[in-house]
């Protein structure tokens, strides 16, 4: 047997194993930037989740303050309008996710 067809022999399957753990790699890479996109989503989803608890209780405490006190005042606007806000952010959210679902 010569050099030539020994290092041959070495080489393609060196090559093959090379070149199918290249395709793994890639493969793993692209699940992981998948799992971090998703990732991302539901950290912004519980961020909009709390934020509309949060609008829930402004517009609830101040509805008991204008009950209370018999009349509406500046508060009870205000707080209307933050749930307001939140309830269109996250219907967006929402409504973005579901586009992107899609395609």
């Amino acid at each position: 047997m010569d050099w030539t067809t020994f290092f041959l022999a070495m080489s393609i399957p060196s090559g093959i194993t090379g070149f199918c753990f290249w395709l793994l790699e890639r493969k793993l890479d692209k699940r992981e930037k998948a799992r971090e996109k998703k990732e991302a989503v539901r950290e912004q989803q519980e961020y909009l989740i709390v934020k509309g608890i949060g609008a829930a209780i402004a517009l609830g405490e101040a509805s008991a303050i204008a009950l209370k006190n018999g009349h509406t005042n500046g508060e009870t606007e205000a707080a209307l309008e933050y749930a307001r806000r939140v309830k269109h952010e996250q219907k967006d959210f929402l409504t973005k996710q579901g586009i992107e679902a899609i395609y």
